[in-house]
């Protein structure tokens, strides 16, 4: 079975190269090298490098074990949060009021 292209934003890809900046600055603040981190989350060597490329074909589960290593992976729940979404939600349904129907005498 042929692989899909995936399509991304010019801003998505902008993204996930700045995450790549940002694992690879902090695996060097915590001086660990290339060939320590691959050790410790698992991954590949070449796979750990398109990490810090913020490469869009590298599995999310390769993203979270590096994280993980670096002990930031509990900054994954942060993701998709739809903070807002839920927002809109809530003003939509749960806070929705409804004028009750007259009862008539008789």
């Amino acid at each position: 079975m042929s692989r899909k292209n995936i399509v991304l934003t010019s801003d998505t890809r902008k993204r996930l190269a700045k995450m790549g900046v940002q694992i690879r600055n902090a695996r060097l603040r915590r001086n660990i090298s290339v060939e320590e981190m691959s050790n410790k989350s698992g991954v590949s060597e070449t796979t750990y490098y398109s990490i810090e490329k913020g490469k869009d074909t590298v599995s999310v589960g390769a993203y979270a074990a590096v994280l993980s290593v670096l002990e930031l992976d509990k900054d994954i729940e942060l993701i998709a949060t739809d903070e807002e979404g839920k927002k809109k939600f809530r003003e939509n349904t749960l806070f929705r009021r409804e004028r009750a129907t007259r009862k008539e005498h008789a």
